[in-house]
């Protein structure tokens, strides 16, 4: 049996997916899926299959237990004492699309190929998107 490999263009969709009352970390993971490409029947494994997807209310997704207590992102510069810690709560008033994005980045590939995937996302703080031209669909 050969691996199949899909050949030309891959026909690219775009989804629209309603963060509203939905929990992050299931939102992230739906969404994950669909940019890497594995509702396809096109899948490959070491190709983007993927579709487009856009996120809108990012600011009226939830988050379960204690986490928005105790939930801290860092970030490292590289440089000895250049750690930066941020609350979620802050984080989430300041940037909720961030908080979003980076939950959905979390679950691609580490890679090349999970970055190429990423550049596919588009979240936004409210209901407005700008992607209207491409006639998205509801995921």
């Amino acid at each position: 049996m050969s691996t199949y490999f899909p050949k030309g263009e891959i026909a690219r969709k775009w989804f629209v997916v309603d963060a509203s009352g939905q929990t992050l970390g299931r939102l992230a993971s739906r969404v994950a899926r669909i940019l890497n490409g594995k509702d396809n029947p096109q899948y490959t494994p070491f190709r983007d299959t993927g579709d487009h997807v856009i996120v809108i209310n990012a600011d009226k997704v939830r988050i379960t237990g204690l986490k928005e207590d105790h939930k801290t992102y860092y970030s490292y510069s590289g440089y000895p004492g250049g750690i930066k810690a941020e609350q979620y709560k802050k984080r989430f008033e300041r940037r909720p699309e961030l908080v979003v994005e980076e939950a959905i980045k979390g679950m691609l590939p580490h890679t090349k190929l999970g970055r190429a995937m990423a550049s596919k996302l588009k979240v936004y703080k409210g209901d407005k998107h700008p992607h209207a031209a491409q006639k998205p669909a509801v995921a």
